[in-house]
């Protein structure tokens, strides 16, 4: 054998102990220099089988690991934008992870897209700055088996476009923030005592609103009762004309 069989190929016998301990001491550095992140596993609840996508994903569940942000000066990207449509937060992290810990508090605690590691798709918690990224892209093997063997994965990350989806974690401080935050309609149903929505209609889909739904506070900048009165005297929305051609 060319290589000291003790150390570097992971295969002989008196390794397992060397890589043990090494993995033990990753796990202290991150306990050390990381924060604690939340670990939130997406759940598919209507999956389009063609495109393999589902855009109504709930997020039931949080697991705290510790996790080392490796740009040491904080979030990369393009950073906030001021485009046509506002302005848009383009930040980007990567978080490591020991593989043990994850399989420890994740894999084996939780229901999760893969068993096998982080999937795509699924959402971190940051409760430093209380943003959620979602994980773009997992790689496993960096650094590259040292002692024969893989510790970490590092979670390429993107700051979470929110779009409606569910956030129930029964953990206060991940979900207010979609509570206060969130547009959806659907959290201002008005609940019946079994946790069914009150519906206008026996057998239909449409629920009954809260008074207290308001979006024109959301944003002091909104426009929408301007954009709705100058739209009377341009589209036409009545009987006679469906479509709101111009008159």
């Amino acid at each position: 054998m060319t290589i000291n069989h003790y150390f570097q190929s992971g295969d002989s016998i008196g390794t397992n102990n060397e890589q043990l301990l090494h993995e033990d001491l990753i796990i202290e550095c991150l306990k050390i220099y990381g924060f604690e992140v939340l670990y939130l596993p997406r759940t598919t609840v209507n999956l389009d089988t063609i495109l393999n996508e589902d855009v109504l994903n709930k997020y039931t569940q949080a697991y705290p690991l510790e996790m080392y942000l490796s740009d040491v000066n904080g979030f990369t990207g393009e950073g906030d934008l001021l485009t046509k449509f506002g302005v848009e937060l383009r930040d980007q992290a990567t978080f490591t992870v020991s593989r043990r810990r994850w399989d420890q508090s994740v894999a084996r605690a939780g229901s999760v897209q893969l068993a096998t590691r982080p999937a795509e798709g699924d959402l971190l918690f940051f409760p430093k700055t209380k943003s959620f990224f979602e994980i773009r892209r997992v790689e496993g093997t960096d650094p590259f088996f040292q002692l024969g063997k893989l510790y970490v994965y590092n979670l390429f990350c993107e700051l979470y476009q929110y779009s409606s989806e569910r956030v129930d974690t029964d953990r206060l401080d991940v979900d207010d923030i979609q509570r206060i935050d969130s547009l959806d309609i659907r959290n201002f149903d008005l609940l019946l005592e079994d946790g069914n929505r009150m519906l206008l209609e026996y057998n239909t889909v449409s629920s009954i609103i809260l008074e207290s739904f308001e979006i024109t506070d959301r944003d002091s900048f909104a426009q929408n009762d301007a954009f709705q009165t100058e739209g009377v005297g341009i589209l036409d929305f009545s009987e006679k004309n469906p479509f709101g051609d111009y008159r």
